[in-house]
Protein backbone atom coordinates (compact mmCIF):
# COMPACT_ATOMS: atom_id res chain seq x y z
CA UNK A 1 0.00 0.00 0.00
CA UNK A 2 1.22 3.51 -0.85
CA UNK A 3 0.11 6.61 1.08
CA UNK A 4 0.62 10.33 0.50
CA UNK A 5 0.88 12.32 3.74
CA UNK A 6 0.59 16.12 3.49
CA UNK A 7 1.56 17.34 6.97
CA UNK A 8 3.59 20.41 7.93
CA UNK A 9 4.66 19.11 11.35
CA UNK A 10 7.97 17.31 10.61
CA UNK A 11 7.92 15.43 13.91
CA UNK A 12 4.44 14.02 13.39
CA UNK A 13 5.17 13.24 9.73
CA UNK A 14 8.30 11.29 10.75
CA UNK A 15 6.37 9.30 13.37
CA UNK A 16 3.61 8.39 10.91
CA UNK A 17 6.10 7.47 8.17
CA UNK A 18 8.14 5.28 10.51
CA UNK A 19 5.08 3.57 11.99
CA UNK A 20 3.53 2.87 8.61
CA UNK A 21 6.86 1.64 7.27
CA UNK A 22 7.02 -0.96 10.04
CA UNK A 23 3.65 -2.23 8.78
CA UNK A 24 4.86 -2.48 5.18
CA UNK A 25 3.12 0.73 4.07
CA UNK A 26 5.12 3.15 1.93
CA UNK A 27 4.57 6.80 2.87
CA UNK A 28 5.47 9.77 0.68
CA UNK A 29 5.50 13.05 2.63
CA UNK A 30 4.92 16.65 1.58
CA UNK A 31 4.61 19.67 3.87
CA UNK A 32 2.93 22.44 1.82
CA UNK A 33 -0.32 22.94 -0.08
CA UNK A 34 1.41 23.35 -3.45
CA UNK A 35 3.74 20.36 -3.10
CA UNK A 36 0.91 18.18 -1.79
CA UNK A 37 -1.31 19.10 -4.73
CA UNK A 38 1.41 18.35 -7.28
CA UNK A 39 2.33 15.02 -5.71
CA UNK A 40 -1.33 13.95 -5.40
CA UNK A 41 -1.98 14.69 -9.08
CA UNK A 42 1.20 13.10 -10.46
CA UNK A 43 1.68 10.12 -8.15
CA UNK A 44 -0.18 6.85 -7.66
CA UNK A 45 -1.50 6.35 -4.12
CA UNK A 46 -3.98 4.14 -2.31
CA UNK A 47 -4.87 6.81 0.29
CA UNK A 48 -4.10 10.52 0.79
CA UNK A 49 -3.84 11.98 4.32
CA UNK A 50 -4.29 15.77 4.48
CA UNK A 51 -3.63 18.02 7.45
CA UNK A 52 -6.14 20.88 7.60
CA UNK A 53 -3.60 23.61 8.39
CA UNK A 54 -0.92 23.81 5.69
CA UNK A 55 1.54 26.45 4.50
CA UNK A 56 0.04 28.08 1.42
CA UNK A 57 -3.54 26.97 2.02
CA UNK A 58 -5.67 24.53 3.97
CA UNK A 59 -6.54 20.90 3.61
CA UNK A 60 -10.22 21.57 2.90
CA UNK A 61 -9.35 23.68 -0.15
CA UNK A 62 -6.77 21.13 -1.28
CA UNK A 63 -9.29 18.30 -1.01
CA UNK A 64 -11.83 20.32 -2.98
CA UNK A 65 -9.23 21.09 -5.67
CA UNK A 66 -8.19 17.45 -6.01
CA UNK A 67 -11.80 16.37 -6.44
CA UNK A 68 -12.33 19.06 -9.10
CA UNK A 69 -9.33 17.64 -10.94
CA UNK A 70 -10.91 14.17 -10.73
CA UNK A 71 -8.41 12.70 -8.26
CA UNK A 72 -10.54 9.86 -6.87
CA UNK A 73 -8.05 8.53 -4.30
CA UNK A 74 -9.62 8.18 -0.81
CA UNK A 75 -8.76 11.18 1.40
CA UNK A 76 -8.51 11.24 5.20
CA UNK A 77 -8.41 14.67 6.89
CA UNK A 78 -6.30 15.34 10.00
CA UNK A 79 -7.09 18.31 12.23
CA UNK A 80 -6.63 19.53 15.79
CA UNK A 81 -10.17 20.94 15.82
CA UNK A 82 -12.89 18.51 16.88
CA UNK A 83 -16.08 20.31 15.91
CA UNK A 84 -19.13 19.18 13.96
CA UNK A 85 -18.64 22.07 11.51
CA UNK A 86 -15.11 20.94 10.68
CA UNK A 87 -16.17 17.33 10.16
CA UNK A 88 -19.04 18.40 7.93
CA UNK A 89 -16.76 20.77 5.99
CA UNK A 90 -14.34 17.95 5.29
CA UNK A 91 -17.04 15.63 4.04
CA UNK A 92 -18.65 18.32 1.91
CA UNK A 93 -15.42 19.00 -0.01
CA UNK A 94 -15.01 15.31 -0.81
CA UNK A 95 -13.06 13.79 2.09
CA UNK A 96 -13.79 10.15 2.92
CA UNK A 97 -12.85 10.20 6.60
CA UNK A 98 -11.82 12.57 9.39
CA UNK A 99 -9.50 12.11 12.40
CA UNK A 100 -8.72 14.62 15.13
CA UNK A 101 -5.36 15.16 16.81
CA UNK A 102 -4.08 13.73 19.05
CA UNK A 103 -4.92 10.28 17.79
CA UNK A 104 -3.80 6.73 18.46
CA UNK A 105 -1.52 5.46 15.70
CA UNK A 106 -3.42 2.15 15.57
CA UNK A 107 -6.63 4.01 14.78
CA UNK A 108 -4.98 5.98 11.97
CA UNK A 109 -3.55 2.78 10.50
CA UNK A 110 -6.91 1.01 10.74
CA UNK A 111 -8.75 3.89 9.06
CA UNK A 112 -6.21 4.10 6.24
CA UNK A 113 -6.42 0.37 5.63
CA UNK A 114 -10.22 0.56 5.59
CA UNK A 115 -10.13 3.38 3.03
CA UNK A 116 -7.71 1.42 0.85
CA UNK A 117 -10.03 -1.60 0.91
CA UNK A 118 -12.99 0.56 -0.07
CA UNK A 119 -11.25 2.05 -3.08
CA UNK A 120 -12.83 0.62 -6.20
CA UNK A 121 -12.43 -3.10 -6.68
CA UNK A 122 -9.81 -4.40 -4.28
CA UNK A 123 -6.80 -6.12 -5.78
CA UNK A 124 -6.53 -9.85 -5.13
CA UNK A 125 -3.75 -10.93 -2.81
CA UNK A 126 -2.00 -12.76 -5.64
CA UNK A 127 -1.61 -11.33 -9.14
CA UNK A 128 -0.65 -13.49 -12.11
CA UNK A 129 0.89 -12.56 -15.44
CA UNK A 130 1.67 -15.54 -17.65
CA UNK A 131 3.54 -18.01 -15.39
CA UNK A 132 4.54 -15.31 -12.86
CA UNK A 133 2.76 -15.14 -9.49
CA UNK A 134 3.13 -12.15 -7.14
CA UNK A 135 1.71 -12.29 -3.60
CA UNK A 136 1.20 -8.61 -2.74
CA UNK A 137 0.72 -9.18 0.99
CA UNK A 138 3.47 -11.72 1.69
CA UNK A 139 5.86 -10.16 -0.88
CA UNK A 140 6.47 -13.60 -2.42
CA UNK A 141 7.26 -14.07 -6.11
CA UNK A 142 7.27 -17.30 -8.12
CA UNK A 143 7.79 -17.94 -11.80
CA UNK A 144 6.95 -21.31 -13.31
CA UNK A 145 6.78 -22.57 -9.73
CA UNK A 146 10.27 -21.31 -8.84
CA UNK A 147 10.65 -18.93 -5.88
CA UNK A 148 12.39 -15.63 -6.68
CA UNK A 149 13.98 -13.45 -4.01
CA UNK A 150 13.62 -9.70 -4.56
CA UNK A 151 14.79 -6.63 -2.67
CA UNK A 152 12.18 -4.14 -1.44
CA UNK A 153 12.77 -1.81 -4.41
CA UNK A 154 12.71 -4.68 -6.92
CA UNK A 155 9.41 -5.89 -5.47
CA UNK A 156 7.94 -2.37 -5.57
CA UNK A 157 8.89 -2.09 -9.25
CA UNK A 158 7.46 -5.53 -10.04
CA UNK A 159 4.29 -4.70 -8.11
CA UNK A 160 3.78 -1.60 -10.28
CA UNK A 161 4.43 -3.57 -13.45
CA UNK A 162 1.98 -6.39 -12.68
CA UNK A 163 -0.76 -4.00 -11.58
CA UNK A 164 -0.40 -2.16 -14.91
CA UNK A 165 0.43 -5.19 -17.05
CA UNK A 166 -0.29 -4.74 -20.74
CA UNK A 167 -0.04 -0.95 -20.42
CA UNK A 168 2.82 1.30 -21.47
CA UNK A 169 4.06 3.10 -18.33
CA UNK A 170 6.53 5.98 -18.42
CA UNK A 171 9.51 6.80 -16.20
CA UNK A 172 7.62 9.44 -14.20
CA UNK A 173 4.84 7.06 -13.21
CA UNK A 174 7.29 4.32 -12.24
CA UNK A 175 9.60 6.54 -10.19
CA UNK A 176 6.61 8.12 -8.42
CA UNK A 177 5.59 4.65 -7.23
CA UNK A 178 9.00 3.16 -6.38
CA UNK A 179 10.74 6.18 -4.84
CA UNK A 180 9.71 9.01 -2.58
CA UNK A 181 10.10 12.76 -2.99
CA UNK A 182 13.90 12.58 -2.53
CA UNK A 183 14.45 10.66 -5.77
CA UNK A 184 16.55 12.36 -8.45
CA UNK A 185 14.75 11.74 -11.78
CA UNK A 186 17.90 12.54 -13.78
CA UNK A 187 19.91 9.51 -12.60
CA UNK A 188 19.97 6.12 -14.29
CA UNK A 189 18.86 4.34 -11.11
CA UNK A 190 15.57 3.23 -12.74
CA UNK A 191 17.39 1.55 -15.63
CA UNK A 192 19.71 -0.19 -13.17
CA UNK A 193 16.74 -1.45 -11.16
CA UNK A 194 14.96 -2.69 -14.30
CA UNK A 195 18.11 -4.59 -15.35
CA UNK A 196 18.34 -6.22 -11.92
CA UNK A 197 14.68 -7.25 -12.05
CA UNK A 198 15.07 -8.61 -15.59
CA UNK A 199 17.96 -10.82 -14.51
CA UNK A 200 15.78 -12.36 -11.79
CA UNK A 201 12.44 -12.84 -13.55
CA UNK A 202 13.30 -12.94 -17.29
CA UNK A 203 16.83 -14.18 -18.01
CA UNK A 204 16.13 -17.86 -17.31
CA UNK A 205 12.81 -17.98 -19.19
CA UNK A 206 11.93 -18.02 -22.88
CA UNK A 207 9.06 -15.54 -22.50
CA UNK A 208 10.35 -12.09 -21.61
CA UNK A 209 7.85 -10.13 -19.52
CA UNK A 210 9.61 -6.74 -19.24
CA UNK A 211 9.55 -4.96 -22.57
CA UNK A 212 11.20 -1.62 -23.33
CA UNK A 213 9.03 0.69 -25.44
CA UNK A 214 11.51 3.07 -27.00
CA UNK A 215 10.79 6.70 -26.23
CA UNK A 216 7.78 5.83 -24.08
CA UNK A 217 8.79 3.63 -21.15
CA UNK A 218 8.04 -0.02 -20.39
CA UNK A 219 5.30 -2.57 -20.93
CA UNK A 220 4.90 -5.68 -18.81
CA UNK A 221 3.42 -8.92 -20.12
CA UNK A 222 1.08 -8.94 -23.10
Amino acid sequence: MRVLLVEDDPGLAAIIKTGFGEQGVQVVTESTYADGQMKAMLGTFDVIILDVMLPGGNGFDLCRELRKREVATPILMLTARDTVDDRVAGLEVGADDYLTKPFAFRELLARVRALARRRGSPLPETLRVSDLEVDLNAHRVRRAGNAIELTAKEFSLLEFFVIHHGQVVDRAAITAHVWDENHDPFTNVLEVLVRRLRRKIDDDYAEKLIQTVRGAGYRFGD
